[in-house]
């Protein structure tokens, strides 16, 4: 299976190959072992020396990523525009805003200032601006508090390409 990411302006973003795990109640599993080739646009190919596995929900805006150990990010979730699967790929586009949990160290959000200048660059709509920030705001809460998908739920999925 493939995974693609875009940005808003249809520009090619992060791209790799990735397994189907399976579903559960938060949405599809996928995986990728350790030394997975992926790229970031047109860019060199990028091995990731750790394996990870990435969450779907279904019919919300955002994919989540759990790395193995010993990276030092635990947990990533991209703000998107709802997956959409078509035969064997997902594409979503990235909005930008990033909620993040070291390993050490407390939640954050990331690429505030890229989000802002892409609202302008690439022309985000005003319903698409709002979404993404309640998207952030509540996966802000969900991550911290280890709610939901992000209280271990990935676990038994990373097991498998581990």
């Amino acid at each position: 299976m493939r995974v693609v990411y875009t940005k808003y302006d249809g520009t090619l973003h992060w791209h790799h190959p990735s397994r189907r795990l399976g579903e559960d109640e938060y949405g599809v599993w996928m995986g990728a072992v350790a030394g997975t080739v992926g790229r970031k646009g047109d860019g060199p190919p990028v091995v990731w020396e750790q394996a990870f596995v990435m969450l779907f929900p279904r019919d919300e805006g955002w994919v989540a990523l759990f790395n193995a150990m010993p990276h030092n990010c635990e947990v990533y979730v991209d703000v998107t525009t709802v997956p959409v699967w078509d035969g064997d790929t997902v594409t979503m586009a990235d909005l930008d805003l990033d909620v993040i949990r070291p390993v050490e160290g407390e939640v954050y959000l990331d690429d505030v200032d890229e989000f802002e200048e892409h609202q302008r660059v690439m022309k985000y709509p005003d319903e698409l601006i709002a979404q993404a920030e309640e998207t952030a705001r509540l996966l802000m809460t969900a991550v911290k508090e280890r709610q939901g998908p992000f209280g271990g739920a990935h676990e038994p999925w990373l097991a498998m390409v581990t």
